[in-house]
């Protein structure tokens, strides 16, 4: 099992990641790093809360991560860089429980 982090869209200007950038987590928190294309401290603090109950299983729909429109199993978190203020971007990120 592995969580694959992907990024799916930016507001302003992220100097850490672009679009399709992949952050994979094998066994849903080893970090795999042939795989993962980049990565940011800062959007760590994102992921951590949720990566452990998706990795269990856990539904997005059930922690209120579920994209409102789509049925795609995906959780969507965003990073927390208010980039209207800071002038840096603000990352959202799919993640997705895979099976091997």
């Amino acid at each position: 099992m592995r969580l694959v982090i992907r990024v799916e869209e930016i507001k302003g200007r992220c100097p850490a990641y672009q679009v399709g950038d992949v952050i994979v987590l094998d066994n849903g928190f080893r970090l795999n790093v042939q795989e993962t294309t980049a990565g940011c401290m800062h959007s760590f603090a994102s992921i951590i809360p949720y990566h452990i109950a998706l990795a269990r299983g856990i539904k997005p729909e059930q922690m209120g991560l579920a994209h409102r429109d789509r049925r795609d199993g995906k959780a969507y978190v965003q990073c927390l860089d208010p980039c209207e203020m800071t002038g840096g971007g603000t990352v959202t990120f799919s993640i997705e429980r895979q099976e091997d």
